[in-house]
């Protein structure tokens, strides 16, 4: 069977279908192709399901402080494993099918390709008996979990998110390995559930700080509610039924282990060697980060799979520039968005803008810093522990990025992403309405913070403030 098509698009996850809504609008002819399961990773393995275990989680951790407030019985509350998973699941079930039933499902049977493409060329895929031609194709085949092959011989004592929801039970004790954004969130709410939790992570980082107070801070608190092993490689070894972990001189017996420690694009099944295509370190095929386009070929790369801004919202976005490149066979350049990242464990843990790392070595950059222990919004809600960090420009007042590890982190880290792409300045950020008392004073405490260290002392904007501060 052989289809000709103006664009093919290989992956119906939200890279893809955010493509196919940009050639859709061009008025072009198109085949989505998807192997395995339809629906998005955020949907079914990832955001949704992940934020629904987070939440359980955390509404039954809020018990421990119930005493404080004269709230009486805590004691007596458990947690019905069981029944809080088949909850997880049906939401996820609920995210689902509105992600296929708003895309996919009334999509006519002549639209839509069932199997894994494999390039013959650049204008040629073949899919099963099928060979697909196109004048543009965008790759969107997301990324799955990475397990060593060592470690799949203990079978299914070893998780993965793709598994993680579907656990009917939960064992009494578990390591998680890899303490990134994922592992961070989901060691805490396993924890949280009553499961004794090991995290380790071979670099001495959590949720990939690099701002090194932040990091102090975040390990300090989550050390709190579970071990934490940091700076040593995991090694595996049977122990009966269990697993034996160890790293470095520690060691731990566990019933299951969760691996978290990174995703792998899905590109190794495509025959990307049939292209000529130009390879980095990593061997990843190069692209335009503000075109999405491989080379000057009519093939454009969006979403994880390229392994770059591995987070929903910019995958969205580089599957609407793919699409629209790919329908207009252009390589049109698009600004894109101030980067956000938000880790849901508790506190949150939010990096805006530009990294800690891109400017810690740069003399003009000040820091303005402030410790949540006294802000009285946290304190009331039990969860004033943390730091809010922000980075800026003291020649021009203008905000860089910042780190945040505080409660209600992934609404401040929203703020500040405006304020950083709009262009707002330390000074007209001061000036904007501050209620009382709410969490976002301890960002206005870090603007405050850093006037004093700006080096345009003699500016009348500097006056303006002062006496708007009395």
């Amino acid at each position: 069977m052989e289809k000709q098509v103006d664009v093919a698009i290989i992956g119906a996850g939200t890279s893809g279908l955010n493509a196919l809504s940009q050639v859709k609008k061009a008025g072009k002819s198109f085949l989505l192709i998807n192997g395995g399961h339809w629906g998005t990773t955020c949907a079914r393995v990832g955001c949704m399901p992940s934020k629904a275990f987070i939440q359980v989680a955390e509404d039954y951790h809020r018990r421990e402080i119930f005493d404080r407030h004269g709230i009486e019985g805590e004691d007596k509350m458990k947690l019905d494993i069981t029944e809080s998973m088949e909850h997880v699941r049906d939401m996820r079930d609920i995210f689902v099918d509105r992600v296929q039933g708003a895309s996919t499902d009334n999509m006519p049977d002549e639209v839509k390709l069932e199997g894994y493409a494999q390039f013959i060329d650049s204008s040629t895929v073949q899919v099963g008996d099928t060979t697909v031609s196109a004048k543009s194709f965008v790759i969107a085949t997301g990324t799955r979990p990475i397990v060593p092959r060592a470690w799949k011989k203990f079978g299914d004592r070893i998780l993965t998110t793709d598994e993680l929801f579907e656990q009917e039970d939960l064992p009494e004790s578990m390591a998680v390995i890899g303490l990134g954004v994922i592992g961070l969130e989901l060691g805490q709410s396993l924890s949280r559930k009553g499961i004794k939790v090991t995290g380790i992570d071979a670099t001495d980082r959590i949720a990939s700080l690099s701002d090194e107070v932040a990091n102090e801070v975040a390990v300090q608190l989550m050390r709190k509610e579970f071990d934490i092993w940091l700076g040593e490689q995991a090694k595996l070894t049977e122990a009966g039924e269990q697993i034996k972990v160890t790293a470095g001189d520690k060691s731990v017996i566990v019933d299951k282990v969760l691996v978290a420690i990174g995703r792998q694009p899905n590109l190794d099944n495509l025959g990307l060697d049939k292209l000529d295509l130009a390879l980095d370190d990593n061997g990843m095929p190069v692209f335009h980060p503000n075109s999405m386009q491989l080379g000057d070929l009519p093939v454009y790369i969006a979403g994880d799979v390229n392994g770059t801004r591995q987070i929903l919202h910019e995958a969205g976005d580089e599957g609407k520039i793919a699409g629209y490149n790919a329908a207009h066979r252009s390589s049109v350049q698009f600004k894109r968005k101030t980067h956000l990242g938000i880790t849901f464990c508790d506190p949150n843990i939010a990096t805006i803008g530009e990294d800690w790392s891109t400017l810690k070595d740069n003399e003009n950059v000040v820091v303005g810093e402030m410790r949540m222990g006294p802000v009285g919004r946290a304190l009331i809600m039990g969860k004033n522990k943390g730091v809010m960090r922000i980075y800026v420009d003291k020649t021009d007042a203008s905000v860089l990025g910042a780190t945040l590890v505080s409660v209600k982190g992934e609404n401040v880290a929203h703020l500040l992403a405006w304020a950083i792409q709009t262009g707002l300045n330390v000074f007209d950020i001061v000036k904007l309405p501050f209620y009382h008392p709410v969490i976002e004073e301890a960002l206005q405490a870090c603007f405050y913070d850093v006037l004093g260290k700006l080096d345009i002392t003699s500016s009348a904007k500097i006056l303006e403030i002062k006496e708007l501060s009395k």
